[in-house]
């Protein structure tokens, strides 16, 4: 409509004697047009005061402001849900009791371990989703012999800045190398020796964790974490106080473009009260006591990876390994588990026990084409000095016998696809002093739904 007006315009700018007539066509086309538009928008601007008049004070208030509730409740709940389906079957010898000798250890001996023939081993379901802009939620229910357990519900900040992270709930604590990993993201089908009677499985606490993260070209994080102490070797007494400190920094970095690092040291400081000790005395008769008083450990980790030009897909290789070293002193106290069968322990005894202690284990898993992989791992636990009531632990206790377990590991495991795994897995065990055991498994491994990824 325009463009011929404009036209019109220069024409007649370049020939005026012949412009004159269309000059005056074109101003009344303007005013038509001005007109007309001005006409419009009035009827517009009517019908909107009649629409505003008929609608209600509340519709009025609500077209205003659309909606009072947060944004991330108008787009609903949707986290990432994954279910890990988790189970193997175990050829192992009949034994009354599975223990670790020499140690005052956290329980089961490691996850699912000793349990014979076909078990429903820890699977999970994992509930993950940012909560708004600020923080992050995380839960993880694990299902094991009919009961579910809630492992990990926990918050973490995400806007602090600065390199700082807050987390606040239920959590696998950050020290060590395999503590933060849940038994789906194991090598092998089951836990080495040195968490086996360190932790059970892992360390898990009720707290609080601060964490930095440098802003360096180098890897490197210090973390600090408090704890009410609800896991070995801590107990939780109820009191307000924290019962468990826990420190840790990690340093990590490439060299060159297809290897890459990480170490790491670790302390953990608790006070057991009343810790639940249950052992045989050396004529093989049941006692059960508690142990009250203070727990240090340390330990050091470090892993190396290799993948060719960083590309893990077809080949690649992980070793790790830890370190620990555990003392504790305090008061060990003991009675028959069973009052009909006398023990060393008969009408109560209370004494001084203390245990200066340390172990490793080493592995290294190879995948030397797709979806197929190999390892090894090595336990090894060194005894040390076990002292109660004056004398050698092993004088008085069975289970705290002089000895030094060991175990070899091997697997094999193929993964059809990142969501599924099969593995088979022969141990040689001598974890108890005079068994010398000959173990397989063949677990199977599942991932549905959206699982996020495993740390370094």
């Amino acid at each position: 409509m325009y463009r011929p007006a404009l036209l019109a315009t220069a024409l007649a700018a370049a020939f005026p004697a012949y412009a004159n007539s269309d000059l005056d066509a074109l101003r009344a086309e303007l005013k038509d047009m001005k007109a007309a538009y001005e006409a419009r928008i009035q009827a517009l601007e009517a019908r909107l005061q009649q629409t505003e008049a008929r609608s209600t004070p509340a519709q009025t208030a609500a077209a205003a402001e659309p909606s009072a509730q947060p944004a991330t409740a108008r787009r609903g709940f949707n986290p990432d849900v994954s279910l890990i389906l988790q189970g193997k079957y175990a050829h192992l010898d009949n034994r009354d009791e599975r223990f670790v000798s020499g140690f005052a250890g956290a329980g089961e001996h490691g996850h699912g371990g000793s349990k014979r023939g076909f078990s429903v081993d820890g699977s999970e379901l994992v509930l993950s989703a940012s909560v708004d802009p600020y923080f992050r939620g995380y839960l993880n229910a694990v299902l094991d012999d009919g009961e579910v357990e809630v492992e990990e519900a926990w918050f973490q900040t995400s806007s602090l800045g600065r390199g700082l992270s807050v987390k606040g709930g239920r959590y696998k604590s950050g020290i060590g190398y395999q503590n933060e990993q849940h038994p789906h993201a194991w090598d092998f089908a089951t836990n080495n020796l040195m968490y086996e009677v360190l932790f059970g499985e892992g360390y898990v606490q009720d707290g609080l964790q601060l964490k930095w993260l440098a802003p360096t070209d180098t890897f490197l994080e210090l973390g600090a974490e408090l704890g009410n102490g609800n896991a070995f070797p801590a107990t939780n007494n109820g009191n307000n106080g924290a019962n468990s400190v826990a420190l840790f920094g990690h340093v990590g970095g490439d060299v060159g473009a297809s290897n890459s690092w990480r170490a790491g040291l670790s302390w953990l400081s608790a006070r057991p009260r009343g810790r639940a000790f249950e052992s045989h005395d050396i004529n093989d008769v049941e006692v059960a006591g508690d142990f009250s008083g203070k727990s240090r450990t340390w330990l050091a980790d470090f892993v190396w990876k290799w993948a060719p030009n960083g590309n893990p897909t077809q080949q690649n290789f992980k070793f790790a390994a830890e370190y620990f070293q555990r003392k504790e002193s305090g008061n060990l106290a003991c009675d028959d588990a069973d009052p009909g069968n006398p023990s060393l322990c008969t009408g109560g005894l209370a004494a001084p026990f203390s245990a200066d202690q340390t172990g490793f284990y080493t592995q290294a898993v190879y995948q030397f084409m797709p979806q197929w992989r190999v390892g090894y791992r090595y336990d090894r636990l060194l005894r040390g000095d076990v002292a109660f009531n004056g004398s050698d632990a092993g004088n008085t206790f069975e289970t705290l016998a002089d000895y030094d377990p060991r175990r070899h590991s091997l697997m094999v495991d193929y993964s059809p696809s990142e969501f599924s795994r099969l593995r088979l897995q022969y141990s040689r065990d001598k974890a108890q002093q005079g068994v010398d055991e000959n173990q397989f498994y063949v677990q199977y491994i599942m991932s549905l739904g959206s699982h996020g990824a495993h740390k370094f």
